[in-house]
């Protein structure tokens, strides 16, 4: 378990009943997610919330705003920054139990002897990319989505970072990769968030059972000889972190290092209770 615990501008404030209640700075925002499958714990504080998702039966959902919020407002880790709001399918363009994971690539960064290049896939608004930057890294952040990557550049200079060597990029991620094989072009560390189903910028669609496989051995072929790490998420319901393991273990056969796996955690205010978000596999030297 990666257990992140460095929030100041976020926090879970109880779980039950197929819903999480979380303090975005000053907006409590109430969202589904299907593990939560215990009653709620602390009934009450869910008389604050300023906005709720609500699913369909048919299929998606939306937000029901029980107070007035801003169109976006900041919420900051550390030294990073980031703007969020409420959107469709109940996201707000963060993912907080990915700090965990900030704080690993940036240990890894700061303590190389050299200035490397990092090479985020499938980086929506750029968390990891910020992350990376900030602890001296030259990034270059892919994404299908160009809204996505507007955003990302939007953090990026709220955080003060527009003057780090951040490429922010709209391709499709397989493309890139083998463009960049035939480059010759080489990174020190890979971190890729794929989707369990998605659309690249052409068109073409993304299935994690289908095409997580050869996607990673390909981007395997990256790294460089001073590699740091190459981390995988996963949010795929039902997708064991070991799954991401036994991917890496074959398609970086023959390089020596370590793999961490198992599932990114954020704990809930005050109580013994950790809220499961998805998986992380990490390979590092």
């Amino acid at each position: 378990m990666f257990l992140t615990d460095g929030w100041q501008d976020y926090t879970v404030l109880d779980t039950g009943d197929g819903m999480k209640l979380e303090r975005w700075g000053d907006v409590v925002l109430a969202r589904p997610d299907p593990q939560v499958i215990w009653a709620k714990q602390a009934p009450a504080l869910w008389q604050d919330a300023h906005a709720e998702y609500i699913r369909s039966e048919r299929g998606g959902g939306k937000w029901n705003f029980i107070k007035k919020l801003p169109e976006r407002w900041t919420v900051t880790y550390g030294g990073l920054k980031f703007y969020v709001r409420p959107t469709g399918f109940k996201h707000t363009g963060l993912f907080p139990e990915q700090a965990s994971n900030w704080d690993f690539m940036a240990k890894m960064i700061e303590r190389a002897s050299f200035r490397p290049r990092i090479l985020n896939l499938f980086a929506y608004t750029g968390g990891a990319t910020l992350a990376c930057a900030q602890a001296g890294a030259q990034v270059t952040h892919i994404d299908a989505a160009k809204s996505m990557n507007g955003w990302a550049k939007e953090n990026l200079f709220l955080s003060g970072l527009e003057g780090r060597p951040v490429r922010i990029l709209a391709d499709d991620c397989l493309k890139f990769v083998l463009r960049e094989q035939r480059r010759g072009n080489r990174y020190d560390g890979i971190v890729m968030d794929p989707p369990s189903y998605g659309r690249g910028a052409d068109g073409k669609v993304f299935r994690t059972e289908d095409d997580l496989f050869h996607l990673v051995c390909e981007t395997a072929k990256l790294l460089s000889d001073t590699p740091l790490f190459f981390i995988i998420n996963s949010y795929t319901t039902g997708l064991s972190s070991i799954v991401c393991q036994n991917l890496l273990n074959i398609c970086l056969n023959g390089r020596r290092g370590t793999i961490d796996a198992g599932d990114l955690c954020l704990p809930v205010k005050g109580q013994q209770i950790v809220l499961p978000c998805g998986t992380t596999t990490r390979w590092h030297i």
